[in-house]
């Protein structure tokens, strides 16, 4: 973008990189809107896969998958005529924000860059893939094992005074939220590895906060899982506390001082 002021140049090539100054505030809000602008249109383009019958349709199925194997005989209602339209959206949103994931990393680090040294930068790549993987192997880990067991768990508590009939938006609700929560979980070693890297933790104080984060981890997971009960958020902290461990080896690899 050509301006008066030479420093106005939104992009990777930021005004640190050019002139080593400072940026303005309103340059700040330049900068993240180009980043913002980026981020949605790798999720739009994201969705439209999705939008074809043959490939939601499937997603769909395969959401419905988990409580169909607690249940044989589950069906979803839909008891007004927008629910089934607005839970195909709501399964391309989902679809659009995975495969956007990899722009939306590197567009939230993009930003910061100016901050970082020459050193640090070339890390950015490593932890976009990094991040991606990770949340692929979230969203792998939520569908195969937290969905059947918090279903199997909700479909048998009080089952002798009532069926489990939901409608098709709950469920779908629950499920797209399960699966976010915990996919974003799965990127906390990478998160603090490069907080870590930057400087601004040390494997020794998370070490030394350890206890505080049981206490954080079980509160978020109870704020985080749409369900108040305790199987879900166990289901969902457990793993959370176990990848905090696993950051904080990571912090000490890229950081040992």
């Amino acid at each position: 973008m050509a301006t008066a002021e030479p420093l106005d140049l939104p992009g990777d090539a930021t005004v640190d990189e050019r002139t080593g100054g400072s940026m303005t505030l309103l340059e700040h809000l330049l900068e993240l809107r180009t980043r913002v602008m980026w981020s949605a249109i790798a999720v739009f383009l994201g969705m439209l896969p999705f939008f074809a019958p043959a490939i939601g349709l499937r997603v769909i199925e395969a959401l419905m998958a988990p409580a169909i194997q607690q249940n044989p005989d589950f069906r979803a209602q839909a008891i007004s005529p927008m629910e089934n339209i607005v839970v195909y959206f709501r399964v391309a949103l989902l679809g659009g924000l995975t495969l956007g994931m990899p722009m939306l990393v590197y567009q939230v680090l993009a930003f910061v860059m100016p901050a970082l040294t020459g050193s640090e930068k070339r890390w950015l790549l490593p932890i976009v893939g990094g991040v991606t993987l990770s949340f692929a192997l979230g969203v792998a880990f939520a569908y195969f094992a937290v969905l059947p067991a918090a279903y199997g768990f909700l479909f048998s508590f009080g089952a002798s005074f009532a069926d489990p009939t939901p409608t098709i938006s709950s469920y779908m609700d629950l499920t797209t939220r399960l699966i976010l929560v915990v996919g974003v979980a799965f990127e906390t070693p990478l998160l603090i590895m490069a907080l870590a890297r930057f400087g601004l933790v040390t494997a020794g104080k998370l070490w030394r906060f350890k206890a505080w984060a049981v206490v954080l981890v079980f509160a978020a997971s109870a704020i985080m899982t749409p369900t108040p009960d305790p199987v879900t958020q166990t289901l969902v902290a457990v793993p959370m506390l176990v990848l905090y461990f696993i950051g904080i080896g990571l912090a000490w690899l890229v950081r040992r001082e």
